[in-house]
Formats: structure tokens, sequence, C-alpha cells
């Protein structure tokens, strides 16, 4: 009875011919089975989609305890952090530093799911205001506007 319970489930599923090709040669490379590599790429997935919601719900109540103000003291209603940080004394965006991030994040200006291990940039900022994660590609607007206005200039 016990045997029982330990039996694998077989999943079946249709992918595409490249798809197949590349999970074979993948395998192979590795010197594995095709279902040892197929089995161990699900298992992984799931726990890393895991760890993506845990740590963006985390950082979703981190944000949440702590709003940005305005030098107004409003709480700004459009705009990046970047810029929604610049005129408050608290808090304010100084820079940004590109890093290889050690947990999961979300970037702070479009959402994108950032994973642990990829490249990202971190809000470098004045005072005890929390420390925003954008992606490249939000970096990249940002260092875009930049220059674009010291041409202008």
């Amino acid at each position: 009875m016990a045997e029982d319970n330990k039996k694998e489930r077989v999943l079946h599923t249709r992918i595409t011919p490249d798809l197949d090709q590349q999970i074979r040669e993948k395998a192979g490379s590795m010197g594995i089975s095709v279902s040892n590599l197929v089995r161990n790429i699900l298992g992984n997935t799931v726990d890393l989609v895991e760890d993506i919601v845990s740590d963006s719900a985390q950082l979703a109540r981190s944000t949440r305890t702590r709003p940005e103000q305005t030098s107004t003291g409003e709480t700004p209603a459009s705009g990046t952090q970047a810029e929604a940080g610049a005129g408050s004394g608290q808090g304010r965006i100084v820079g940004w530093q590109e890093a290889v991030l050690n947990l999961n994040a979300v970037c702070n200006d479009c959402n994108k799911i950032l994973t642990k291990g990829s490249r990202a940039a971190i809000g470098i900022v004045d005072g005890n205001g929390p420390r925003p994660t954008i992606c490249l590609n939000c970096l990249k607007e940002i260092t875009h506007d930049n220059e674009t206005e010291a041409n202008d200039g």
C-alpha cells in the first residue's frame, strides 16, 4: 500500500519540435535523461514562482508602510519613483546603483518581475525612505532622459 503512494505520475504535454530539440540537447550535454531534466525544470520553476510571490508580497507590505511624500507633504499621484522622491526631504533618491539581486523583486516603475540573480538598479536613498528597485530598461529610460536634458541645456 505504501508503494502505491510513492508512484510517480506521468504528465503528457505538447511541445514544439524546436523545444523538443532544445530539451534533448540540453539533457544530453548535462548527461541526464530528458525526463530528469524536465522534472528538475518543473520543480525549480514551481519553487521560483513561490519565491517571487513571497518576495513580492513582502516588498509590497514594506512599501505600503512607508508612503513617499512630496515637499508639500502630499503623496505623489503619478511619475516615476525617482521623480516622486526628488522633492522629499526624507527618502530622496540621489542615484541608482546597478546590482545583482539576491532576492526576487518587482520593478517599481513597470512592475516587471526581477528574479534572484538578475541585474537591476537599486535606489541610493537620502534618509530613511524605502530603497526602490528598477529594471535595467527603466534605468536606461532615466539615463536617457537625463542625457536629453543635459544636451538641451
